[in-house]
């Protein structure tokens, strides 16, 4: 017995564009083109669809908004996998930039922002955004200036492969910046 309000339902899949093929195409006139890539010509669907039969291929809807639509002679099974194999490719060129923090106090010790630093300029050099936050507990939100310093030196010794995102700035007992790779900003540009 299935209980009310629940459902079993497929993930949807990442879809990709849908074309008309054979009987699903709507236009009376198309303009053809066959298996090698040449233009046949323009003709009404049903003959399209008899030389289509007589490759033993599919007439697929490449270009719908054309006028007539642009009909192709080929294999659809193939044709989707090649889609589908494209689309793959590109999701694998993309690359995700990450934001990864670290937190300092404002009362850190010499040793221990040389640590830190290492970290921040690792993420730098791997490509990700680093975040720097100063932590400020109890009475310590008084001195700001400290935080602020650290901060500033945090962006001078992060500058031969770091520049600014955003500017020290309070989110409520935190104070933050965000800094970014250098070689990220260029390759947006080209």
């Amino acid at each position: 017995m299935r209980r009310r309000g629940f459902s079993r339902r497929k993930k949807p899949t990442p879809s990709l564009p849908d074309n008309r093929i054979n009987r699903q195409i709507r236009a009376k006139e198309v303009r053809v083109i066959d298996d090698d890539g040449e233009f046949i010509g323009i003709m009404p669907v049903p003959e399209a669809l008899e030389k289509a039969q007589e490759a033993s291929l599919d007439l697929v809807e490449v270009a719908p908004k054309a006028d007539p639509p642009v009909c192709k002679i080929m294999d659809y099974g193939k044709f989707r996998y090649q889609q589908q194999k494209r689309a793959h490719e590109a999701k694998k060129k993309q690359s995700v930039i990450q934001v990864k923090e670290v937190k300092v106090r404002p009362k850190i010790d010499d040793h221990d922002y040389q640590f830190k630093l290492q970290h921040v300029r690792r993420f730098l050099t791997s490509g990700d955004k680093a975040k720097v936050s100063i932590w400020f507990r109890g009475r310590e939100i008084v001195h700001r200036d400290l935080g602020q310093k650290i901060l500033e030196r945090f962006i001078e010794d992060t500058q031969d492969i770091g520049e600014v995102e955003s500017l020290p700035r309070m989110e409520g007992r935190n104070m933050t910046i965000t800094l970014m790779a250098k070689t990220h900003k260029n390759d947006k540009k080209k």
